[in-house]
């Protein structure tokens, strides 16, 4: 029998509105639609935003920390991190220890932005959750960190592996500041 008691291979129906990943991706879309109102003088994405803010809180980082960081790959990362770099939010060289590494810096203009943003990415995030009464956002941001670090950890058998450990503990620290009024940044490394 397959799950809602229907057996394996019989179809059913089964509306969006019920399922979990067409629900977060509905969200995000919700997110990014109101970031991208709130932010849009500055021109900056929600992923660049997550990258400058991890920055701003490391100091620097390399690019295959950074995207770990933000629950990225690495082409994206690193394509989001040259265009920073081409408006003059960041600094990347090459890295002293290992010559193939990339290490980045925020600059100074990268810094005036992520305090000029933190405003309008603040109104953002509580836009997205606004709807809800304080004891339902703390309540979906618990559960939202609940599901991102129960597929932080290493894969179950024979199911893929859904992110880093350590990428989402970082979350889920960051958001539990931002639900606490304690955060600087994005409760969930902006990706939302």
């Amino acid at each position: 029998m397959a799950d809602r008691g229907v057996p394996a291979g019989e179809a059913t129906h089964w509306p969006l509105e019920e399922r979990p990943g067409f629900l977060a991706r509905r969200l995000y879309q919700i997110h990014v639609s109101l970031f991208s109102a709130l932010c849009a003088e500055f021109a900056i994405t929600p992923v660049q935003y997550s990258l400058l803010s991890t920055l701003g809180e490391t100091g620097e980082a390399d690019q295959t920390s950074l995207a770990r960081a933000v629950a990225l790959d690495r082409t994206t990362t690193t394509g989001a991190l040259k265009r920073l770099e081409g408006r003059g939010f960041l600094r990347r060289n090459v890295g002293t220890r290992d010559r193939r590494a990339q290490t980045c810096r925020l600059t100074e203009a990268g810094h005036a932005l992520l305090v000029a943003m933190e405003p309008a990415v603040r109104r953002a995030h509580q836009a997205t959750v606004e709807r809800l009464d304080p004891e339902e956002r703390a309540q979906l941001i618990a559960l939202m960190q609940k599901l991102v670090a129960a597929h932080a950890g290493p894969p179950d058998a024979g199911s893929p592996d859904a992110g880093s450990a350590d990428a989402g503990s970082a979350v889920e620290a960051k958001a539990r500041r931002f639900v606490d009024g304690e955060g600087s940044g994005s409760p969930a490394r902006d990706g939302p």
